[in-house]
């Protein structure tokens, strides 16, 4: 099948983390949908999608965290020689849109910026959310913080400044963007951050194998790059 044609008017079916909603949202399914082909996404953590995985549910194709890819392949779940290299996002802070930015550039002013909120969203399922308890244990606040924490199961924590539950929410930055009336701060500093890298691959016993291969081609497009960068995440392989 050459790229953009879908002759069967087959719907392509996805399982996707939530850091690249943002970027495929504004640019990278429509211009994909604008070739004549149908996307279906189904958004969620990556935690929630490997368990749903080792249920048994299936799509045409996944794209998870690295380390979720490396599991699905030792697995032998997905194509190998699909395996895509798309993304690598960064952890961030948000505040409700207007509100005053606390300083985070250094260590000890991001700590005091966390001791200060009223309270700060983080998701429980999602893997910003399972990384930031653990920093803020080895950083000594993890009492103070979870006493005044807003957990979501799943999700957008931004949503939780924008209802007024929390003054502080933590995630990818790509995942704060995607939710209106809010206003990133920043990144978390070089010394608390925690890349995370996100790839996609075909799972083998998909039932569009070829149009998947297709998108896969469309999501390192020139625009689709220039999407992930004005979503606050870094192409892998762009020039």
């Amino acid at each position: 099948m050459s790229q953009g044609t879908n002759p069967s008017g087959a719907t392509l079916n996805l399982m996707c983390a939530l850091a690249i909603r943002a970027p495929f949202d504004d640019v990278v399914v429509p211009d994909f949908e604008a070739r004549g082909n149908a996307v279906a996404i189904a958004w969620q953590p990556t935690t929630v999608i490997m368990k749903a995985v080792a249920d048994g549910k299936r799509a045409d194709a996944v794209f998870v965290i690295d380390s979720a890819m490396d599991t699905l392949l030792a697995d032998g779940v997905v194509d190998p020689q699909t395996r895509t290299e798309v993304v690598v996002s960064r952890l961030g802070l948000a505040v409700p849109a207007g509100a005053p930015h606390p300083d985070i550039a250094s260590p000890e002013a991001f700590k005091n910026a966390l001791l200060g909120a009223r309270s700060i969203a983080f998701s429980q399922a999602g893997a910003s959310g399972i990384y930031f308890r653990t920093l803020i244990e080895r950083m000594g606040i993890a009492d103070a913080i979870t006493a005044k924490a807003t957990v979501i199961p799943a999700g957008f924590t931004a949503e939780k400044l924008v209802t007024g539950e929390a003054d502080l929410a933590v995630q990818q930055i790509s995942e704060l963007l995607v939710v209106p009336g809010i206003e990133v701060i920043g990144a978390f500093p070089d010394e608390y951050q925690s890349l995370s890298a996100f790839s996609a691959a075909v799972f083998k016993d998909a039932a569009n194998p070829a149009l998947a291969r297709d998108f896969l081609l469309a999501v390192r497009s020139d625009r689709a790059f220039a999407a992930y960068r004005r979503c606050g995440l870094d192409p892998v392989g762009a020039a």
